[in-house]
This record gives structure tokens, sequence and C-alpha cells, in this order.
């Protein structure tokens, strides 16, 4: 086991041991609900990854081959070139020449487009993926988006259109914690991609993603000092009393 590398098979481990926590907490609620999604997402990343990993023969080998023609018309056409040998031949072989010319040039663009299909299809593959865990992370924030820790100090303000809150400080602890947690195990199946696949709009769209759950994370970090706040103080009222 190297310690150099991510590896996509301990992430899906501690992301099954987390679903597992989560599921003996919180069962049958919505995080709970949310939890076996990433941990669906966590294996389908793997599935892309080894599947991104695999080089496509049939794309390098059309590539392989129109390199090929393009070097075959070059030698083709360095072996017909001869000087002229009046002034009168000078036109017709620039006219043979510049439609050679123009054939290199659509097959070097041809050459180039077979060349670089193989990794736009990885990135497409790739940044189709980022999206869905960017996607999974908003579902996670709003799901901690009514888990305010003021409200346990404070039920009685509640309006008729509060979100119901039935979570004492210990489970609402929990539950932050579970949420920053799973924003962490997305984070690291965002790096995935960009750990296999040297590419700068995958590298952006995963730094983008690690900067969203970062941020997301510290919002919530936010609420559980608050909440840790709270414990203290109720600790020192008890003592007092």
């Amino acid at each position: 086991m190297t310690y150099r590398a991510l590896d996509a098979d301990a992430i899906i481990a501690t992301c099954a041991r987390l679903n597992a926590r989560i599921d003996e907490r919180f069962r049958d609620s919505g995080l709970s609900k949310v939890a076996k999604e990433v941990l669906a997402v966590s294996r389908e990343t793997t599935d892309r990854i080894t599947e991104i990993r695999l080089p496509n023969w049939w794309i390098r080998g059309a590539s392989a081959l129109a390199v090929l023609i393009v070097v075959a018309l070059l030698f083709a056409l360095a072996m017909s070139a001869s000087m002229p040998k009046t002034g009168l031949e000078l036109f017709p072989l620039l006219q043979v020449v510049e439609s050679a010319v123009n054939d290199v040039i659509f097959l070097g663009i041809a050459v180039f487009f077979l060349s670089t299909l193989e990794t736009r299809l990885k990135r497409r593959k790739s940044l189709r993926a980022l999206h869905q865990l960017r996607s999974l992370a908003h579902v996670i924030d709003m799901h901690q988006l009514t888990k305010d820790p003021e409200q346990l100090v404070s039920p009685a303000c509640s309006t008729p259109s509060s979100p119901q809150r039935a979570l004492n400080a210990f489970e609402l602890g929990r539950y932050l914690d579970y949420c920053t947690e799973m924003l962490a195990i997305l984070s690291k199946l965002a790096a995935l991609h960009a750990q296999d696949l040297d590419d700068p709009e995958v590298l952006g769209a995963v730094n983008d993603i690690q900067g969203l759950t970062t941020g997301l994370s510290s919002n919530i970090w936010q609420k559980i000092v608050i909440l840790d706040n709270l414990r203290m103080r109720g600790a020192t009222v008890a003592d007092a009393r």
C-alpha cells in the first residue's frame, strides 16, 4: 500500500463505515439517504477512474494510421518534386506544391484531432462526474442548513413555519460532524480524477470542488464551535448550581 497517492478502495471503505455510522444513529433520516448516495457515487467514481486509465486502442490506432498517411504523403511529395528547367514550368509546379501542402495541412489537422480525441473523451467523462460531486455537496449543505444551535437555547422563539428540530445537543453535534465528513469524502473523490488525468480543465474543476467543500465545511464548523460553547456554558451553569 502506497502513501503517496489516494487509494480509491480505502476511500470506499471509509465511506461505507461512515454510512453505517450515520444509519445506526439517524436511521431512515434524510442524512442517512444522502450518505447512501455518497457511498454509491464513491463506487461509481472508482469504476470511472478505472475506465479512464484504460487506453482506447481504436482511437490510438486511427491516430497512428493518420500519422502514417501524412508521412507517406510527404515522402511522395518529396519524391515527385523536381526543379523546373525553365521559367515556364514554375507556375504548374507551384500549383502542385500548393495542392500538396493543403492536403498535408488538412491531414495534420485530422492527426491533431484524433491524437487529442481520447483525452477529450476522458475529460468529458471526468467533468460530468465532477459536476455530480458538486451537486451532491450542495445537497449535503441543504440538509445542515436548518440545523441551528441557537434553537437549543431559545426554542420558544420558533414560529409555526420554523423547521422541526428534534435533535438534542449531542445529536446535533454528530449530525453536523457527519456532514463535514461527507464533504471531505467528496473532495477526495474529486481529487482522484486529477490524480489520474493530467488535464487543466479537470484540475480546475477539482480545485473548484475542493474550494466549495472547504467553504461549506467551514460554515458547518462555525455551528459546531457555537454548539461547543453552548455546552460549556451549560456545564458551567450546572456546576455553579
